[in-house]
């Protein structure tokens, strides 16, 4: 790594044994979507942003394509702090425009993956010169006082991860995320939001299957960190709208009866032919739910923008 670069690691799988066993031990089994992300899982989220029917990285973009010049501005930041930063595609747009009005001095990627975040912070130190980058590979759920200290930064959550978390979650993330932030700090937060259900699942439902593979990566990770012995193709992706949540809900369901050991989590479970595992909720949004939520957090919504469609939405939000 180069001298600009600090990648601060914290310890990932600790709790994936709790939260298998606690999962799968509900009257309808559940894994936490955070697993998805090993490198592979990296990838293949990659190859589903640019899916003809996954809308809401080419709809965020658009946003930021625009917007990001005035967004900059507004904040006052010299500092970017991006929770799931992946590698850094969706905000680009962000450090382009900062290093444009000569405010770009450190970069925070806060991402699950570590190979993402070493990838990400040695590209980006080439491709801007003094610019310090400074990771954490961890979990933002629990891990968001390993953030290095600053102030004027502009924090962005992107890509709709908010609504990957259940309302109760929400409520906790945002209240942390407002007591890391200092009265200088600003936030962006991606949202996707309500719109024809046919859109909706066809987006979770790409017709050259790589969702698919991507929600049965969660079994792969399990096998590898766990010892255990899922067979991931005798799981059938399944994703639907469910709109009294206003939420897309994604589940594994068995081709089949099957048997599966987890060793390391001391589990010996038996899955009936047709039962599922939920995998990962998306909820869709409103512009009042996203006030309300950042409200409840102590947060303000000073901007919305939304993309021509109309499909994917933008807040940008400062402490109370």
């Amino acid at each position: 790594m180069a001298p600009s670069v600090q990648i601060d690691c914290c310890e990932i799988y600790d709790t994936l044994a709790a939260d298998v066993r606690r999962g799968l031990a509900l009257p309808l089994k559940e894994l936490p979507p955070k697993y998805f992300y090993d490198e592979r899982g990296s990838e293949l989220f990659d190859q589903i942003t640019s899916l003809p029917e996954y809308y809401p990285t080419r709809c965020e973009r658009e946003i930021l394509n625009r917007h990001a010049p005035a967004i900059v501005e507004r904040s006052g930041a010299d500092e970017l702090v991006e929770l799931g930063s992946g590698m850094a595609s969706k905000t680009r747009a962000l450090l382009y425009a900062m290093a444009g009005q000569g405010r770009l001095e450190r970069y925070v990627p806060f991402d699950v993956d570590e190979s993402v975040v070493q990838a990400s912070a040695s590209e980006l130190v080439e491709a801007y010169p003094g610019l310090r980058v400074h990771g954490v590979v961890g979990d933002f759920g629990r891990d968001l006082e390993h953030i290095p200290d600053g102030d004027r930064r502009l924090f962005a959550f992107l890509g709709g991860t908010i609504g990957n978390l259940y309302p109760d979650e929400r409520t906790t993330f945002l209240t942390r995320l407002r007591d890391v932030m200092g009265p200088t700090d600003r936030l962006v937060i991606g949202t996707d939001l309500v719109k024809d259900r046919h859109v909706l699942e066809a987006a979770y439902n790409d017709s050259a299957g790589v969702t698919a593979q991507f929600n049965r990566n969660v079994l792969r990770v399990i096998n590898a960190a766990l010892g255990a012995d899922f067979d991931p193709e005798a799981f059938e992706h399944v994703a639907f709208f469910d709109e009294a949540n206003s939420w897309i809900e994604m589940r594994l369901r068995a081709n089949g009866a099957q048997a599966v050991r987890i060793d390391d989590a001391g589990l010996g479970l038996t899955f009936a032919d047709g039962e599922e595992i939920r995998t990962e909720i998306s909820a869709k949004f409103t512009r009042d739910a996203v006030e309300a939520e950042l409200h409840a957090a102590g947060l303000a919504l000073d901007e919305f923008f939304t993309d021509g469609a109309s499909l994917f939405g933008l807040a940008f939000a400062s402490p109370r």
